[in-house]
């Protein structure tokens, strides 16, 4: 086989993997409502139609989606050709007469853009095939700002009412759903509001599965400038102490984001927009390519269920198939599942591990400590160590024993002491295989 033949071969191995294990989240993403904000940067980038056939191709799977984009770096164009004076307090643009007619101008513009690209459907395109309807119209009713701090902010508004009752009918009849920047009065006034706050308002109104903001960098970097792959609201807002170290988009994204999980949005995202196919790299694969920042727990240690067991067993088969752990069958491990503990992330059994006790010797045995590759060296063979730990203690046993062949360095360094047979419960000595030949190691639990 050439190097060539077998490139394309590895390509398409990757290809069936990622496909393969995209299902579940296909599956998951069907008649959810998703809500995504973008800027008017993104609309004047290059990689701006491939991003439109992205959200068409989750239109085609059953995704309801709303979508709010904004319009500055097009305002601010126009504003510049006439000449205009452009002035923002506290992050908000003072919106003029002027500044009101070249919003207007300027937000009808991208939106007509938008909506002539998800009417493609040329063939031999991303978007042959397609038929998309899209809906926009004056969902959003807004107040003015007023004079805040001195400041008249003038047509410059902020989101009073969604009309949720209309959006929602709108995606029921499979179109998608396009929200500009603008707001109206009840009095008939057009106020300019801000790209964030319509979506926020909007995820909130119908209660959407995702509110998602593709912004201009990576997500939310740690101390060490790694990504922060997920956070909870706590560990969020602890970004927002030093607002003056993310970039002005990235600080306005994450304080909408935590106000809309407050509000009960269950997850939100910040997705690097200059990424070409970040927004389905972010949705459908396990880690993603952004920052989630969740109102609820995305990873979690807990007792086994029934409907864990294929998860434990697509872990343990391979290390039975190299001689690490002992082969367990399905029957088996369902008569077992009440043993087990697992780590679950975001719907996936990742790790795993078995207390089975001897409560006449107060001894229990850790066995079947089990990690996905793709998630070793990241202390969850800690975690769940430490839960069987507070799980045995909670059964009033004193010390943990395990039978290893390969791990045991592993086990020394977390405080397991060489033992021998004859310290083990009569009953696991009966049943102790030869032909393997494990080592005992023994941890007393303070």
């Amino acid at each position: 086989m050439s190097e060539e033949q077998q490139g394309q071969t590895l390509d398409c191995a990757t290809f069936v993997r990622w496909f393969r294990g995209s299902a579940p989240y296909i599956n998951a993403f069907r008649n959810r409502t998703f809500v995504i904000a973008f800027g008017g940067e993104l609309v004047a980038e290059s990689q701006f139609a491939s991003f439109i056939h992205d959200l068409a191709l989750l239109n085609s799977l059953g995704v309801k989606l709303v979508l709010i984009h904004g319009a500055r770096p097009q305002i601010e164009e126009r504003l510049l050709a006439r000449d205009a004076s452009i002035r923002y307090v506290n992050g908000l643009r003072v919106t003029d007469d002027d500044a009101l007619a070249c919003v207007k101008e300027a937000t009808g513009a991208v939106r007509v853009e938008i909506e002539a690209l998800l009417s493609m459907g040329v063939a031999n395109t991303p978007m042959a095939g397609f038929d998309i309807e899209v809906a926009s119209g004056n969902f959003v009713t807004a107040n003015p700002l007023g004079v805040r701090e001195g400041v008249d902010y003038l047509h410059t508004g902020e989101v009073r009412r969604i009309d949720a009752a209309a959006l929602q009918r709108r995606l029921e009849e499979g179109a998608i759903v396009l929200l500009s920047p603008l707001g109206y009065s009840p009095t008939g006034e057009v106020f300019n509001l801000s790209a964030e706050d319509v979506a926020t308002a909007a995820a909130i109104a119908l209660k959407a599965e995702k509110l998602i903001y593709m912004v201009d960098g990576p997500g939310l970097l740690d101390r060490a400038g790694e990504l922060q792959h997920e956070l909870d609201l706590n560990a969020a807002e602890r970004h927002l102490e030093h607002p003056e170290a993310l970039p002005e988009e990235v600080a306005k994204a994450l304080f909408s984001a935590i106000y809309a999980c407050r509000k009960g949005i269950r997850r939100a995202h910040l997705v690097n927009r200059r990424v070409d196919g970040s927004l389905l790299l972010e949705l459908f694969t396990r880690d993603g390519v952004g920052t989630l920042i969740s109102s609820e727990t995305f990873e979690d240690v807990r007792q086994a269920e029934i409907d864990d067991v294929g998860g434990i067993l697509g872990l343990i088969e391979p290390l039975e198939a190299e001689g690490v752990l002992v082969r367990r069958s399905r029957e088996l491990l369902e008569m077992e599942i009440d043993y087990f503990t697992v780590v679950e992330r975001d719907g996936a059994i990742i790790g795993c591990a078995a207390l089975y006790p001897f409560p006449a010797d107060r001894i229990g045995e850790l066995a079947c400590l089990a990690v996905d590759p793709r998630y070793r060296d990241q202390n969850r063979g800690e975690q769940l160590l430490a839960y069987i730990e507070r799980r045995a203690q909670s059964l009033g046993i004193d010390s943990l024993f395990v039978l290893t062949t390969r791990t045991a360095h592993w086990f020394q360094e977390r405080g397991f002491l060489p033992a021998g047979l004859a310290d083990l419960p009569v009953e696991k000595q009966a049943l102790y295989n030869y032909q393997r030949r494990s080592k005992v190691f023994l941890k007393a639990l303070l």
